[in-house]
Order: C-alpha cells, then sequence, then structure tokens
C-alpha cells in the first residue's frame, strides 16, 4: 500500500481514479476546490483536502507525506487556453512548477501527470502516433502541456523527482462536466437531453481517439509505484472514430433523431489523432476496452438521469 495524493479528485478523470487507487488498497488523499455539494468519488476512507491549485501552502499542505503525486487538475480546457493563453501560462504551467517544487520538498518518490495526446503532436497526416513521434502542438492548450512535460525532465535531472507523462487520448464517460465545452460525446448527449441541435465541428471527418474514463484508469493502476521502463505512455483506445461515426452512435444509443449545427473547425484543430499505445501494452499488458456504443450509453443515462432528477 501506498500514501497517494490526486490532484484534481473531484474532477472527471480526478474522482475515477481516486475510486480506482483506493480500490487497488492504496490510502488516497484526494485535493481539490470541492466546489460540488459532495464528492463525486464513491470510495470511502479517502482523506480530503479541500484548497486552491493556485495556492502554494495548499499545494504544500497537500503533498506533504506522500509516495506518489496524481497531477490531474486543469485550470484551462482548449478552448479556453485558446481564448487567453497568457492564462495557460500564468495557472497550469507556472503553478505546476511549483506543485513540483512542493514535491521536492516533500520528498514524493514519483510524479505521474495528465498530459494530452490529444494535442500535443498536432498536424503530422500520420495514421497514429507514438512516444517516438515528435510533439508540435499548435494549440495554446498542447504547447502548454507539453512545456509541463518539459519541466519534469529539468526536476528529474536537477533535483531526482522522479516522473511518469501519461499522454491521455480524448477521454469520455460518467462525472464528465458537459457544460465545461470540453468533450465531445457529454456536449452532445446534455443537448440531445434537452432537445436542442448537436454542434458538429466541420464536416465530421474528424477523427480522434475516444476512451472510456473507467477503461483509462484501468490503464494507470498498474503503473503506480513501478519501476517504468520509460517516462511518457501514450494511453487511449487506439482507435479512430470520426466525429461523424460518434453522431451515429449517439443515434443509436439513444434511439432519437436530432438535429446537427455545422460550425466552422477551429484553426488549431487537427483532423486525425489516433495513438499508438505498444509501448503500454508490451510493458503492462492490454486493458478490455469498452466500446464506443457501450461508453456512450452509460454516459447518457448518467446525463439524463440529471436532467430528470
Amino acid at each position: 500500500m501506498a500514501k497517494v495524493v490526486v490532484i484534481g479528485a473531484n474532477g472527471f478523470i480526478g474522482s475515477h481514479l481516486v475510486d480506482g487507487l483506493v480500490g487497488a488498497g492504496h490510502e488516497v488523499t484526494a485535493f481539490d476546490r470541492f466546489s460540488t455539494a459532495r464528492p463525486t468519488f464513491s470510495a470511502l476512507g479517502v482523506t480530503v483536502i479541500q484548497g486552491e491549485f493556485l495556492s502554494r501552502a495548499d499545494l504544500e499542505s497537500a503533498v506533504r507525506g506522500q509516495d506518489y503525486v496524481f497531477h490531474f487538475l486543469s485550470t484551462t480546457s482548449p478552448a479556453t487556453a485558446e481564448a487567453d493563453p497568457t492564462l495557460d501560462i500564468r495557472t497550469n504551467v507556472a503553478q505546476t512548477v511549483e506543485l513540483l517544487e512542493a514535491c521536492v520538498a516533500a520528498g514524493v518518490k514519483k510524479f505521474y501527470y495528465a498530459s494530452t495526446g490529444g494535442a500535443i503532436y498536432g498536424p503530422q497526416d500520420k495514421a497514429e502516433y507514438s512516444e517516438m513521434d515528435r510533439a508540435l502542438p499548435i494549440s495554446p492548450y498542447g504547447i502548454g502541456k507539453l512545456s509541463i512535460e518539459h519541466y519534469l525532465h529539468y526536476f528529474r535531472k536537477k533535483h531526482g523527482l522522479d516522473s511518469t507523462s501519461l499522454r491521455i487520448s480524448n477521454p469520455y464517460g460518467t462525472r464528465q462536466k458537459p457544460n465545461r465545452k470540453q468533450g465531445l460525446i457529454p456536449i452532445a448527449l446534455r443537448q440531445i437531453v434537452l432537445g436542442q441541435p448537436v454542434i458538429r465541428l466541420g464536416s465530421g471527418s474528424m477523427v480522434r481517439d475516444y476512451v472510456y474514463v473507467e477503461d483509462l484508469v484501468r490503464m494507470v493502476i498498474p503503473m503506480v509505484g513501478v519501476d517504468s521502463q520509460f517516462d511518457l505512455y501514450n494511453l487511449g483506445s487506439g482507435e479512430g472514430h470520426s466525429v461523424a461515426g460518434v453522431i451515429e452512435s449517439l443515434r443509436r444509443v439513444t434511439g432519437l433523431d436530432f438535429d446537427v449545427t455545422e460550425k466552422p473547425t477551429p484553426a488549431t484543430f487537427v483532423d486525425r489523432v489516433v495513438l499508438n499505445t505498444g509501448r503500454y501494452r508490451s510493458e503492462f499488458g492490454s486493458v478490455e476496452l469498452t466500446i464506443l456504443d457501450e461508453g456512450v450509453r452509460r454516459t447518457y443515462q448518467e446525463i439524463r438521469g440529471q436532467s430528470n432528477g
């Protein structure tokens, strides 16, 4: 059993990670603002620390005495980072450096960082991307994530802080907040539940690697405390689905005939991103993946239940 803290524990991926870590027998501390009335994770026996990511003192309190730190909090989304690139620099990048400094002072053994596989490789016109491919992000969100990955290298060299970057594809599933304007599937499902048109960017030809959040957590858990071969891993389904294909899945699952409104594709959006997860699978084995329709069905049930509630 290890002592671990999840930064961003009340968020979409973070809350599922808390449940997975507790289920694996670890002693878990959950750090977040906890702006909701109750934690979104379901596990019991979790130590809750309510604090602000932008507070150095709060971060120092969160990492004190911990073996492993999971940084799964972001102050921006791709859209908000695009609207104000300096916000991402001033909050995500700068504050993560302060978090790393706090980890060094606390003697943390390893730092796990939720990077992005969806935005970090940029437009290179490849069928899929491996960790050996160059990272050429063209969005502020991806640039910020890559900057933090570089700081992890610095802290390893300068201070001996071990770390692993997890380049996560396009996660979706329960507990994702559709009002945050990030994630095609939950946003579209919310529009459907409200009886409003689904917004499609471009013709629907964009291809993404969608991974159900519980599958993602099952990938992360075996990595805890392991002296892994690499410091960087792609985590995703390894399969591509077009936006048009996702919309057809939404129709099949909901059984509803909804309108689709097309809007221009932002200039910084990449046409195709599918991750090669061979490095992860060769070291940690394969995870049985949830098929798209089933993941959409679970997400739809939750969003519909929230609407009825």
